[in-house]
């Protein structure tokens, strides 16, 4: 019979390879969205494609949360299984319905709305992270982090450091649907260096985001402490 970890490992690690190839299909996609040698119609265009490689991203990341939390309880790296875990497969089933709803509607005041709302998921969340990986890497739990078994918790606390770049990122890719909205006017070269400034910072948080997915990926699978 097929076990349980095996079919969450997989998914695992399809959710990993949409994360991380998703992320740079919407940095190789950007630069075009800025071209102001493109025509307007052209670079929507761009940014069409962006979104739909983006949500692919969104969905790994997000689901994510709930496959590491249920392959720790099977390995006995945390102790939170049963309930608990029914709970977070609930929790972020409601979270993927509320990103793709704010993808479906991404045009509109309201995929503004659902988009802010998904956003405000993670300032919960990220702290809540942050507060159980670094207290569990103290020795305070409820992770497990003995010798040889601190990989989990600080890939935990990393998947949280993550979603704030993430945070940064998804920022980033809404004011891109409000500063088209005022191009589609006609030239405006304030909001195109506005931009272009988005741009350049969110091409620094790429990188840090792929070291860390990374980084990520090294610790789940050499689980090197």
């Amino acid at each position: 019979m097929i076990q349980e970890v095996l079919v969450l490992r997989w998914v695992h690690i399809i959710c990993m390879v949409y994360w991380l190839g998703g992320e740079w299909g919407v940095f190789q996609t950007s630069y075009n969205i800025l071209n102001r040698k493109l025509s307007m119609e052209e670079r929507k265009r761009h940014m069409e494609t962006a979104y739909r490689i983006d949500i692919l991203a969104r969905t790994g990341i997000i689901t994510l949360l709930p496959l590491g939390l249920h392959m720790g309880n099977i390995y006995g790296l945390q102790p939170y299984g049963g309930n608990f875990l029914t709970f977070m497969w609930i929790f972020v089933a409601g979270w993927l319905a509320l990103c793709w709803g704010a993808f479906i509607k991404r045009e509109t005041d309201i995929g503004i709305k659902l988009t802010k709302i998904d956003e405000s998921v993670r300032y919960i969340l990220i702290p809540t992270i942050f507060f159980v990986g670094i207290s569990s890497l103290l020795g305070h739990g409820p992770f497990e982090a003995g010798e040889g078994q601190r990989w989990y918790a600080t890939k935990f606390t990393l998947y949280g450091f993550t979603l704030c770049i993430g945070l940064g990122l998804r920022w980033i890719m809404r004011r891109w649907t409000t500063a088209f909205r005022i191009l589609a006017q006609g030239p405006n070269p304030k909001i195109e260096a506005v931009l272009e400034r988005d741009f350049f910072l969110g091409r620094c948080m790429a990188y840090v985001y792929w070291i860390t997915i990374s980084g990520i990926c090294f610790l789940g699978t050499v689980k090197p402490i």
